[in-house]
């Protein structure tokens, strides 16, 4: 996977095509700030009639219907289903541990976070994404309609990986950052110092669907693919401590079981907090990982 230089090498014109047949889907009934392109079951004020209930003192005259009142001399307010925006909020992890893989998972973020970010616009959803590392957020946010692609495109080309991550922080900021209720897709390989428990907490029960994406990259997974073995000095990619270790076939499996035991937590914590979790291998297509998984995880439909 070459690293992409430009908009149009983010998301290829094929893929885009299967793009445009998805929608973004939210499993609770959202409450937007103005009439979108979603229906909801809650009764609002549009122009598709959905019941009758009794009059009560106070509500609008204008939804009395009278044809009702004249035959039974009762009064009957009509009620609508209203049409309702969904917010779609997309937060890249930009630590330095994100710029490591082949393929490299900064690079994938990218690709995932832009083909999520266009099923957002083409379907009129509100678009808001996020970056994070180190103290810093970058964002981008009330994005809206398919003429938005390219700008979304160069603010994620923009974004580079560099130094640690406060996930916690960053989390507390997109919870409170007033951007609606919706979908929230969190997209890192969770490998924080700090731990990701006071992050997912910040923004589990606060309206998203949270969808935790985590990353991780086939050397990352296995290193003994590539036959890391003997000894070695690893210098760590956020903090740039060094240690030297002799990697033997125990030591490998050793880590094996690190990670698979952090894997494990994360997916644990996050179904105690009904947040979705999916392990996304980088070398995954992003077809297959859009249409045949996140489909059937009930993101996209």
């Amino acid at each position: 996977m070459s690293d992409p230089q430009t908009v149009d090498a983010l998301l290829d014109s094929r893929l885009m095509a299967h793009l445009d047949r998805l929608d973004v889907v939210s499993k609770k009934i959202f409450s937007g700030k103005i009439h979108g392109e979603r229906r909801s079951r809650r009764r609002g004020q549009s122009v598709e009639f959905a019941d009758f209930r009794n009059y009560s003192h106070g509500d609008d005259l204008r939804f009395i219907d009278w044809n009702i009142y004249a035959r039974l001399d009762r009064l009957f307010l009509k009620m609508f289903l209203e049409e309702e925006d969904l917010s779609l909020v997309i937060a890249v992890d930009a630590s330095a541990s994100m710029d490591f893989g082949t393929p490299n998972k900064m690079q994938y973020a990218r690709r995932l976070a832009m083909a999520l970010g266009y099923i957002g616009l083409v379907n009129n959803n509100r678009v808001s994404l996020f970056a994070f590392a180190g103290d810093r957020i970058e964002r981008l946010t009330g994005l809206r309609g398919r003429r938005r692609t390219r700008e979304m495109g160069q603010w994620l080309l923009d974004v580079q990986p560099n130094g640690a991550a406060d996930f916690a922080q960053a989390c507390r900021t997109i919870a409170l950052g007033g951007q609606g209720r919706g979908v929230l897709l969190l997209i890192s390989d969770f490998l924080f110092p700090d731990g990701f428990e006071r992050g997912l907490r910040s923004v589990a029960g606060r309206g998203f669907d949270v969808y935790a994406l985590q990353l991780l990259a086939p050397d990352e997974i296995d290193p003994s693919r590539h036959g890391v073995f003997g000894d070695l000095r690893l210098v760590d990619s956020e903090s740039a401590a060094e240690i030297e270790v002799t990697a033997s076939a125990s030591v490998v499996e050793q880590y094996r079981e690190r990670l698979d035991a952090h894997v494990a937590a994360l997916r644990q914590y996050c179904v105690r907090r009904s947040i979705a979790h999916q392990v996304v291998e980088t070398s995954m297509q992003l077809e297959t990982l859009l249409v045949d998984y996140l489909r059937k995880r009930g993101l996209l439909a």
